[in-house]
């Protein structure tokens, strides 16, 4: 399989619909080893099952791999492009990388798909110009119509057991903008209104904060995560919102949420997604935010944003 198609851009980007193991070892080994001939670097980064599967049919070539579990590398789509796809490309500035990244699995709950669905439209900002390959599986036999039909709108090419061919629907910026709606309301939280730069009113959000990730039962060093993870969204507020966040806490069933909403809009749909150079002072809070959360929701506009992150209990 060669998912190069004619285009001025160097930075290729297929979605594979696959059907069961053997359609999808048939649609990934290939790529693989092609890569290998051709002395590219090389990283798979899919859920586990799949990982075991291509590491066996791979072989002693298994060796030559970056092997990742995309179950962990990325439960929060948000760590995607910084942590597992920049990460690999830029290690190998001088060479053309190829990537096989499978962020959408049967598993996502309906929380986290809008997130999973507009990283993918958001790899081709972060990665036009770049020679870099990153082919996204799709497994049609588990996978919803829409979640289908979104990965047409996401991935130029789509690629099956008939071949190659452009997507007719290739959208990114519908699947973003698609996405970027108001979050689900919680059935009851606590809230800290006008949290400012006074320093007992931050002192009285983490406060409130370290009492409900006890109640929740995350870990002391989870604990420590979420108050800086607070910390960095409730000072973006404040420096880029308006001079104040609103800040929200509630318990659902598996996981803690802390949401800050302020009245700055974001309009980078990067931010929080490039890896920040050695030295560089700024840019790193909504990385921060993205590395330490397992999930993490945003909602912006000119009235406002709204960041949600989620911490599983």
């Amino acid at each position: 399989m060669n998912p190069a198609v004619a285009t001025a851009d160097p930075f290729v980007h297929p979605a594979l619909f696959y059907e069961g193991p053997e359609d999808y070892l048939a649609g990934t080994v290939p790529f693989i080893r092609q890569g290998l001939l051709a002395g590219e670097p090389v990283a798979v980064s899919v859920p586990g099952p799949n990982l075991e599967l291509l590491r066996a049919a791979l072989g002693q070539d298994a060796e030559r791999v970056r092997l990742l579990d995309m179950t962990e590398e990325g439960r929060n789509p948000g760590r995607i492009i910084p942590g597992v796809l920049r990460a690999f490309a830029d290690a190998h500035p001088d060479q053309r990388v190829r990537i096989i990244g499978e962020p959408i699995w049967a598993g996502r709950s309906e929380l986290e798909y809008p997130a999973c669905a507009q990283h993918e439209a958001l790899i081709n900002l972060a990665f036009t110009g770049r020679d870099v390959t990153i082919l996204c599986p799709y497994d049609t036999t588990r996978l919803e119509a829409h979640v289908l039909a979104d990965a047409e709108a996401t991935h130029p090419v789509l690629v099956d057991t008939d071949g190659e061919r452009p997507s007719p629907g290739y959208d990114p910026q519908r699947i973003i903008g698609g996405y970027n709606t108001p979050l689900p309301e919680p059935a009851t939280a606590i809230t800290i209104d006008t949290i400012t730069r006074d320093s007992a009113s931050l002192a009285h959000a983490r406060s409130v904060i370290r009492e409900q990730a006890h109640r929740a039962g995350l870990s002391p060093d989870r604990t420590e995560d979420v108050e800086l993870v607070v910390a960095e969204l409730l000072g973006n507020s404040i420096d880029h919102g308006g001079g104040q966040g609103r800040l929200r806490l509630w318990t659902e069933p598996g996981y803690l949420a802390c949401e800050v909403r302020d009245n700055g809009h974001l309009t980078d749909p990067l931010a929080g997604r490039r890896p920040v150079p050695a030295g560089e002072l700024r840019g790193r809070g909504l990385l921060l935010v993205n590395q330490l959360s397992d999930l993490v929701r945003v909602h912006t506009g000119p009235h406002g944003t709204t960041v949600r992150v989620c911490f599983t209990t």
